[in-house]
Parts: C-alpha cells; sequence; structure tokens
C-alpha cells in the first residue's frame, strides 16, 4: 500500500538505524539462532513517521538470564536493572538499551501485575496499552502490527488494546498517558471509546504517585494538540482533579498561542502556570501536588507574585520599571512576568506594546551596580550589619534614580546611603 508513513510492502524504508551503531550491536548479540529479538516502543513510531528515534527498548523471546550471557559474550555490558520481571539494560557505546523478555499477564493489580514469561509476540503486543505502542520491527525491518496500529498512526488515532477500562484499571496512569498521547498524534477529536473509559476511571487518579502524575503531565501540556486535549480534560474533571485546583483552559490556551507567535518552544511550567496558578497559594499547591522540584516550584511562584503585582494591567509597565525588573529578576524572570502579564491582558492588552517590552527585556543585559561594600567602607562605616543596611539603601537608591553611572552621582548616592 501507498502510505505517509515511512513503510512500504511491511517493512521499514530506511532500515539504516537497525543496521549501525549501538541498536545494531544489540541485534546482534541478542538475535541469534533459537531466540528471537524486536525493537518495541515509541523508537518504532518514530521511525515510521520520520522522525529522529528517542530511547531504544527491545523485546525477545530469550528468558533474562540467557539474554544477559549473550550480551556479555558479545562483549556487552548487561545490568540487571529488574531481570525478577523481564527486564535488563544493555549498555552499549554509552547508550542504555532496555531489553524485556516477552510476557503475558496472569493477574493484574492496578500498576501491578502477575507475569509470566512466554515466547509470543502478539500476546506480549496484546497487553500493551495503545494499538500504535503494539507495533514492532524486526532486526530485517519487518513491520509487525498485531492491532492496527500502522492504520490508526496513520489516520491519527489513539485507541486502547481490548476494553479500554480494562487497561486503565491495570494503570491509571494511563489515563494521562492517552491524553498526552492523543495531544501529540491524534488528528481529530479524542476517541470516543478511550475517552469515555477515562473519565469512568477518573477516581483512580487518586492513588497515582505525584512524580509519576508530573512527568506525565508536563508532557502532555507541551503537546502538538494540547490546547484542544487539555480543554477537553478539564471539561471532563480529568485535570483539575491532577491539579488539585482550578483549572483556566483559556488563559493555556492564550500562552500556547502568544509562545507560537513569539515563536517559541512550548515551555511546561509557562504553560502550567497560565493553566493554573494566578496567586501564590495556587503555586504551593501545584509544589506539592505535582512534587515539583525546587527550581519548578520557584519559577511558578514568581509567575503568581507578577500576576499579584500588576493585577488588570492591560500594557507593561514603563521604561523605567522594565529596567527595575531587570535588575530584581534578571533576563529570564522578566520574560516569564511580561509573559503572564500578556496573557492576564488578553484581547483587550496592547501587543505592540507588550512586543516591544519583551524585546527589550530579550536584549538588554540586567544592570549590575557599580559599587560594593568596599565603596560603604571607604566612607569609614564599620564593618557589620551597618554595612549591609547602607548597601541595601545604596542599592535602593541606585534603583530610584534609574540606575545611574556616572561618578558624580554614585558618590552622591553613597554619600546619602552612609550618612546619619
Amino acid at each position: 500500500m501507498t502510505s505517509a508513513l515511512a513503510v512500504a510492502e511491511g517493512k521499514l524504508r530506511d532500515c539504516r538505524a537497525l543496521q549501525i551503531g549501538a541498536l545494531a550491536r544489540a541485534y546482534a548479540a541478542l538475535d541469534a539462532p533459537g531466540e528471537e529479538t524486536r525493537l518495541v516502543g515509541g523508537a518504532v513510531r518514530d521511525l515510521l513517521l520520520g522522525a529522529p528515534p528517542g530511547d531504544f527498548d527491545l523485546a525477545t523471546t530469550a528468558l533474562p538470564q540467557e539474554g544477559m550471557r549473550r550480551a556479555e559474550a558479545a562483549g556487552l555490558r548487561a545490568v540487571p536493572t529488574g531481570v525478577e520481571h523481564g527486564t535488563f539494560t544493555l549498555v552499549v557505546d554509552g547508550k542504555p538499551i532496555e531489553v524485556t523478555t516477552l510476557r503475558e499477564d496472569v493477574e493484574t493489580f492496578g500498576r501491578h501485575a502477575k507475569v509470566r514469561f512466554g515466547r509470543d509476540f502478539a500476546a506480549d503486543a496484546e497487553r500493551r496499552d495503545f494499538t500504535v505502542n503494539a507495533l514492532s520491527l524486526g532486526r530485517d525491518g519487518r513491520l509487525y502490527d498485531y492491532c492496527g496500529g500502522l492504520a490508526d498512526l496513520e489516520a491519527g488515532r489513539v485507541r486502547f488494546i481490548g476494553d479500554a477500562r480494562q487497561r486503565i484499571r491495570e494503570d491509571y496512569l494511563r489515563i494521562l498517558r492517552f491524553l498526552r498521547f492523543s495531544a501529540r498524534f491524534s488528528a481529530g477529536p479524542l476517541d470516543a471509546e478511550g475517552f469515555g473509559a477515562a473519565i469512568a476511571e477518573r477516581e483512580g487518579l487518586s492513588i497515582l504517585s505525584r512524580e509519576r502524575v508530573r512527568a506525565e503531565l508536563l508532557k502532555l501540556l507541551v503537546a502538538a494538540r494540547a490546547v484542544e486535549v487539555v480543554a477537553a480534560g478539564t471539561e471532563a474533571g480529568l485535570i483539575g482533579a491532577l491539579l488539585a485546583g482550578v483549572a483556566d483552559p483559556a488563559r493555556f490556551e492564550r500562552c500556547a498561542r502568544l509562545e507560537g507567535a513569539r515563536g517559541e518552544a512550548p515551555d511546561a511550567i509557562r504553560r502550567l502556570a497560565a493553566l493554573a496558578v494566578v496567586v501564590r497559594e495556587d503555586a504551593e499547591r501545584l509544589r506539592e501536588s505535582l512534587r515539583l522540584s525546587n527550581a519548578e516550584a520557584s519559577r511558578l511562584d514568581a509567575f503568581a507574585r507578577a500576576c499579584q503585582e500588576r493585577h488588570g494591567a492591560l500594557a507593561p509597565p514603563s521604561l523605567s520599571d522594565l529596567w527595575t525588573l531587570l535588575f530584581e529578576r534578571g533576563r529570564d524572570g522578566a520574560r516569564d512576568a511580561l509573559t503572564i502579564w500578556q496573557i492576564d491582558a488578553g484581547a483587550s492588552g496592547d501587543p505592540q506594546r507588550f512586543r516591544s517590552a519583551y524585546r527589550f527585556v530579550s536584549d538588554t543585559p540586567p544592570p549590575r551596580p557599580p559599587f560594593s561594600g568596599a565603596d560603604i567602607l571607604a566612607r569609614g562605616v564599620g564593618p557589620g550589619q551597618r554595612v549591609g543596611a547602607a548597601l541595601k539603601k545604596l542599592q535602593a537608591l541606585w534603583i530610584r534614580a534609574g540606575f545611574p553611572r556616572e561618578p558624580e552621582t554614585l558618590s552622591r548616592l553613597i554619600d546619602e546611603a552612609t550618612g546619619d
């Protein structure tokens, strides 16, 4: 068949990724007589879409100990990262490649399952989450598709394999993965069966670890069709539950549009702030509910402070205030503040003035004080707390004076800061 995907007559058109480099060495070690090994997961999708593949994952008929023995015999390093579950990691030319023995679920308990090892690639495919994730590639580039994933990938559909509710009950994170994969690969509305199952099983989101939710949610927020999917997920009560608060998809959309107008890459934390941060309590709540890093939480808090400082403003600050913004928050912080102000101004804002202000803080080095504690000491102020207090006063005077650098002006300001 003729396909927009990089496949023809059941084989990958360009097999070089399978035949050179780390993946080729892994195949050569494991795909020996008596066993079969195939590439599975996201790298298969990437290759079919003509995109550079990310991490490599291999599925094999070989039992873990046998796979590790073969790898080490071929001079590769094998790390037993999860042999009790059938998984070990090959390190080839410094690149990790996860290898998992084919499995069949005997019983499932939420995220956990009792499995047995098998040799049936079709059975292994049928235990995966979505049809587009169940494709596999042989060493020769032949494509194996047991669940209709190729047609779904070409049509822009993301569907669960088998009964959607059952797939979700096996791991409730699949609700978020359904939204993320739909935002990345789908070309139309969310699959009705999958979306209905996600809504019906949404209570299961509460048992997920916050670290897993954070990782999946931040990927969703920057996906190609995040605006549409986040809006649908919010209306269905899925997104707000994850944020432990109120989500604002219209504000999220304005953020995405602004990034596009500027030609900027999607920024997950900026988009999270637009979606769910208005006051500092929102930022603190998200720190806890999503287990954010200190840097991420600090940035959200800065977004919240900016929102409160200029609530209702329809234009950016004056030039003198932009200098102060640059000094106090640095270039990245100033850009974030201007971004959230323009998002909140919406259609009533002045886009030309915001563009000019954003260009200014992007192109202008933040001002640096042309003085130090030594200048305070030179005026006869004794060391200790008095120096710190005088320096703080001097900085405030310097900002108020418009960041001057002329020696005469600076001398006058130092005199004022150190005078009784």
